[in-house]
């Protein structure tokens, strides 16, 4: 796979304290203030990284140039940290401490890892309890010693100087029998029994705070056939969970419509992340001239559900619905969370092949646009470029998007195919 990064923050700092972190089996890692909970969205946790700026030095953002095939990793560079996020939901699925020398580890409060323990097999087994027997990797030369939620691994050439000094000769191969010498070398930490099989678990309650997210997102249409509005399935934490058992979010259906006043959307889907008003807009010269308004319209930016709203400032009324896929890559990559949506267009046969037999075409969040552009464009149609700069820098590294066109849809395209932004607005 081809592999691009970027840095996300980095600090001038040189020096600075070691990382003194609780791990818990199957849920997470964590500071004294902060915690990096498996299931949380990917935005989170780059937040909570961003806070910690002054003793997380350096994070890096890993992903491929065909971003579902490969997970997409923050790397924690100088703490030996890596966190794995699902390429589709885009939350935590696996942490990965990947160089026990760097950081500082407890359990139960109880330090197992840290420059005045030494991590052995034995240590390990006196903090975490009995667990079955470990395995032998004969492959990667490791020792793997696994708890539900938990996989140490110890390189078999390791040992502890307790055990270079008893024989010096042979410390680098401990006896196929024994392994309590070996010395920790990585930790996972993930949902389940089995690291390879390890999914992002049910959306975390304690990562809700306060806000919705949408579980997926639809298209209503009218007696016409029109799109008049979206359908929301929206996750929240009301707070009538059992603390004892399964927690989970609860799914509430929720329709907000073209012409939807600001208070009725509010209603719906709840405050705004978000009240932004609309200074600029690089589309309007394919528009027909607006009507003289000095007054500006105005977005609710819904960044926990990937979607923004456009209000009229003179009707204040909703007509436009932006989605927002938040590929890696794209300008605004790291600002809303993704947005599952799932939008059906009937397909005009003008454009499509004549051997097509397909009258309605699905559309959703991994669509990419080369299958399906042939059912919605002709051949000979040209895109709009979109290539968008902020006010303080006026460069973009990501490069320019494709805007297409279809019945009242503009779907923004990237360089790689997938969609970045789908626009629906009011005929």
């Amino acid at each position: 796979a081809q592999w691009e990064g970027y840095d996300v923050m980095q600090n001038k700092l040189e020096t600075t304290k070691m990382l003194d972190l609780e791990v818990i089996p199957e849920r997470a890692l964590g500071g004294a203030q902060w915690e990096l909970v498996l299931g949380m969205p990917l935005i989170q946790a780059l937040e909570i990284l961003k806070r910690q700026s002054d003793v997380i030095r350096k994070v890096h953002i890993t992903y491929s140039e065909q971003p579902l095939d490969v997970d997409l990793v923050a790397d924690l560079v100088e703490d030996g940290i890596k966190l794995i996020f699902d390429p589709k939901c885009q939350r935590l699925r696996v942490i990965d401490v990947y160089d026990t020398r760097k950081v500082s580890l407890r359990y139960c409060n109880k330090h197992f890892c840290s420059p005045e323990i030494l991590p052995t097999v034995e240590q390990i087994h006196n903090s975490f309890g009995p667990t079955l027997p470990g395995e032998v990797d004969q492959k990667r030369q490791l020792f793997n010693l696994h708890f539900r939620g938990l996989l140490f691994t110890f390189p078999l050439w390791s040992s502890s100087p307790r055990t270079a000094e008893l024989n010096p000769e042979i410390s680098s191969f401990p006896a196929a029998d024994d392994h309590r010498e070996l010395v920790l070398s990585r930790v996972y930490i993930f949902s389940g029994s089995d690291l390879n099989e390890a999914r992002a678990p049910v959306f975390p309650l304690e990562c809700f705070h306060g806000n919705s997210h949408a579980e997926k997102v639809g298209v209503v249409r009218d007696e016409r056939g029109d799109i008049a509005g979206l359908k929301v399935d929206l996750m929240m934490d009301d707070g009538q969970h059992s603390k004892l058992g399964d927690a989970r979010p609860k799914i509430k259906e929720r329709i907000v419509r073209f012409g939807d006043s600001p208070q009725t959307v509010s209603l719906e889907l709840g405050a705004p992340s978000k009240l932004f008003y609309k200074q600029e807009d690089k589309m309007r010269i394919h528009s027909p001239p607006p009507h003289p308004n000095k007054s500006s319209d105005y977005f609710f930016n819904y960044l926990t559900l990937g979607l923004d709203i456009l209000f009229d400032a003179t009707t204040h009324k909703a007509k436009k619905f932006i989605l927002h896929t938040n590929y890696p890559g794209h300008y605004d990559f790291n600002i809303y969370h993704r947005c599952l949506f799932l939008v059906t267009v009937p397909v005009d046969k003008t454009y499509a092949k004549d051997d097509s037999s397909a009258t309605d075409l699905t559309i959703d969040s991994f669509t990419k646009w080369s299958d399906v552009q042939e059912f919605l464009t002709k051949p000979t149609d040209k895109p709009v470029v979109l290539n968008r700069s902020s006010h303080t820098n006026s460069s973009n590294p990501f490069g320019a998007t494709h805007c297409y066109g279809y019945q009242n849809i503009i779907f923004e395209v990237m360089r790689n195919n997938h969609i970045a932004t789908v626009t629906i607005f009011s005929r």
